[in-house]
């Protein structure tokens, strides 16, 4: 008995068991495009593992340290604390006036500081924008960007100098037959001190990102607006603003996220307990409770808590921001 088989013609066989058939060797290519420009520019990737290894000793590692915010801690005990305690050094904190007075400090001089320290290095970078003798123009933003490489205690020791009771400033108000002023003794002076000095520090080299960022401004636009008759003032509003907007945007959204972190060792160096009802802020209340008193859950507690409200301003600027303007971080 002979079967007969049907053989198909050539050209036309089914290919579907080849193509149910997996592809081997086949390699991702974006995982393979990875490891090429690894493999291409491993210098470049080499220069990124100290300041990786700072973040993660310095900053990561350190927040296993939060789970004292939760549990009892005592000098020479455990590191992790002795006891789960749960959330008593929240309820504790919540329940302490003089905690609440920090806080109200650390809105106060945040706000302060974000309201007058964001807009001017624009101001200034705006300025130095229009100036066109290259002389003026350098010696402006050498003589701005010098309080940048001061340290803070070298700041607070020439701001203490200035506006001592034999100061400078009480002599130039000794020669308009004003009475001299006690600046650094009175809390409601802490606040303008503090705002004024940060400015005179940080807005010179503020101004280096958003001249940069002017200078990839495309010149024909400001042509095209010359030819509109735009004057100079309409061109920076309608064209300068717009071209450095990224840029504006994306220094915002990280003054917010460091809304709540006031710069401790400034603080910590110019105030005194006579200024403790405007200048204490949350920072140097945990120092005083952690280091100081050696209650560090508690201060623990008040860390993790300030770390919250921080993250929770950047993610709400940032998604603001992507809402209105269509710029944010991530």
């Amino acid at each position: 008995m002979s079967t007969s088989t049907t053989s198909a013609p050539p050209g036309t066989e089914d290919p579907s068991p080849a193509r149910a058939a997996p592809r081997r060797g086949k390699r991702d290519p974006a995982r393979t495009g990875w490891r090429r420009a690894l493999r291409r520019d491993w210098q470049l990737y080499s220069l990124a593992i100290l300041p990786l290894l700072f973040f993660l000793v310095f900053r990561y590692l350190p927040m296993i340290g939060n789970v004292i915010a939760f549990r009892r801690f005592e000098p020479g005990g455990s590191i992790f604390g002795e006891e789960w305690v749960g959330l008593r050094y929240v309820q504790m904190f919540l329940n302490d006036p003089t905690f609440w007075q920090v806080f109200r400090n650390t809105l106060w001089i945040g706000g302060l500081t974000l309201l007058f320290c964001f807009p001017v290095p624009i101001v200034l970078a705006l300025l130095l924008n229009e100036v066109r003798r290259r002389s003026l123009k350098r010696f402006v933003q050498s003589v701005s960007y010098l309080p940048h490489f001061l340290s803070i205690v070298i700041v607070a020791g020439i701001t203490m100098q200035m506006l001592a009771s034999d100061g400078p400033v009480n002599h130039l108000l000794g020669w308009f037959g004003h009475e001299p002023i006690r600046f650094i003794q009175e809390p409601e002076w802490f606040r303008t001190i503090y705002v004024g000095s940060e400015i005179w520090q940080t807005a010179g080299w503020g101004t280096i990102l958003y001249l940069a960022a002017l200078t990839t401004i495309d010149e024909d636009l400001y042509e095209a607006a010359r030819i509109d008759g735009a004057n100079r003032w309409q061109q920076i509003w309608h064209v300068t603003l717009p071209g450095i907007r990224p840029t504006m945007v994306t220094l915002l959204i990280l003054n917010i996220g460091a809304f709540m972190a006031v710069g401790f060792e400034k603080v910590l160096l110019l105030y005194n307990p006579l200024t403790y009802p405007t200048a204490d802020v949350i920072s140097t209340y945990v120092y005083r409770s952690g280091v100081e008193s050696n209650s560090f859950s508690y201060a623990a507690a008040i860390g993790l808590f300030e770390a919250v409200i921080g993250l929770v301003l950047i993610t709400s600027a940032n998604q603001l921001s992507r809402r209105t303007v269509g710029t944010s971080l991530w």
